[in-house]
């Protein structure tokens, strides 16, 4: 099978060769290329040839395509030049094929249903208030909310006990939802366990962190959390934390804060990160360690677990009248707002007011921190002190 071109002046294809092509003909129609295919029979020429012409006509075939030359200006149709059907030739268009819809998925929080799931609910913002605390929870730069929180009340049956905690997840909010349901009730049986002894609080507490950790790591999952928790037990207020979250209590309106960041950027945790083999360095202005995480302990994080401790410090201090409230929130708060300007914060809605508002400072302490540009997700919780003298 055989297939040639016609073209116009070409040096292959000789102009006195009419059986590819005659020069004539395509000089004498400019606005058309024709491509034969040579072992066909040829069939009727175009009744449309011009009968002036002294040139035979090229063979034409059904296999034939002419291809209109390419307009200047405007089109024919919209010119009013010629009709198309005075075309002697059909002039084939590809047609358009069918359009397809294919969904896509969104990745914005769009409009929540009418009743939204626990995860749905996380996706955004969360907030609560019940008898001696508040928490207000909102969602940063990620799809999906990774700060959890966890409060339980009546102890034992004992209004007087309660625990509370703020958990900050990272890679994922698998390891700060687990500690959110599973950190109190370790420390609880840890607690009993030693028959209450007030000595060995501190112990209880860590052996129900270290327990957790170990729990975690047994699903599987991957990421980590920072934790902060405070226990209220027998008139003793319990602070324990692993990561950044931060507890700050107002001391006759004065901050002081609880607890202390375990960052690589610490002396001592670097110290001890490097004697373990590990190394710290700073990425873009943050100290990370083996140049990943830029928190030194927490819950999970199991690629880094030689390093990323779950023992938690502690601080265990009697409850006094001059004590007003603590602060539990994630970094997305300290990152922006300082310890005693939180403080100034809530306590003009909690203290010395007839009608206390304290969530409502729970959303001033987090519009503070977004509109100073804070992209992390942010966790505030206020608890009253005073009822748990």
């Amino acid at each position: 099978m055989s297939c040639s071109v016609a073209v116009s002046n070409s040096p292959v294809f000789s102009p006195s060769s009419s059986l590819f092509c005659n020069k004539t003909s395509l000089l004498s129609s400019p606005e058309t290329l024709a491509l034969t295919l040579a072992h066909l029979k040829p069939s009727q020429a175009s009744s449309s040839s011009s009968s002036s012409s002294s040139a035979p006509s090229s063979p034409s075939s059904p296999f034939r395509l002419r291809i209109p030359k390419p307009p200047t200006g405007l089109s024919a149709s919209s010119s009013g030049s010629a009709p198309a059907s005075s075309s002697p030739s059909t002039v084939f268009k590809r047609k358009r094929p069918t359009r397809l819809d294919i969904p896509v998925a969104s990745w914005s929080s769009g409009t929540p249903p009418a009743t939204p799931s626990t995860a749905a609910v996380w996706r955004e913002l969360v907030e609560m208030e019940s008898d001696g605390y508040s928490v207000y929870c909102k969602r940063g730069r990620r799809e999906a909310m990774e700060d959890r929180y966890s409060a339980a009340l009546n102890l034992h049956g004992d209004p007087k006990q309660a625990f509370f905690g703020v958990f900050d997840g990272h890679g994922g909010a698998k390891a700060a939802e687990f500690a959110a349901d599973n950190l109190e009730k370790n420390i609880l049986v840890e607690v009993v366990r030693r028959s209450d002894d007030d000595d060995e609080i501190e112990e209880a507490v860590k052996r129900g962190y270290l327990n957790t950790d170990s729990d975690f790591l047994k699903e599987d999952s991957r990421g980590g959390s920072c934790c902060v928790t405070a226990l209220i037990r027998k008139g003793n207020l319990v602070v324990s934390n692993v990561g950044d979250c931060r507890a700050v209590m107002s001391r006759g309106g004065s901050a002081e804060a609880l607890t202390s960041d375990h960052r690589p950027s610490r002396e001592d945790e670097r110290d001890r990160i490097e004697n373990l083999g590990g190394y710290v360095d700073l990425c873009h202005g943050v100290w990370r360690i083996q140049g990943s995480l830029a928190v030194s302990r927490g819950i999970g994080d199991r690629h880094l677990k030689k390093w990323v401790i779950a023992e938690p410090e502690t601080k265990v201090l009697q409850i006094q009248p001059e004590h007003e409230f603590l602060i539990l929130a994630s970094d997305g708060l300290w990152d922006k707002v300082s310890n005693q300007e939180a403080v100034d914060t809530v306590r003009p809605w909690c203290i010395g007011v007839d009608k206390p508002e304290p969530l409502f400072a729970c959303k001033k302490l987090v519009e503070i921190a977004a509109s100073r540009g804070s992209l992390d997700d942010i966790s505030v919780m206020l608890i009253k002190l005073g009822r748990y003298i």
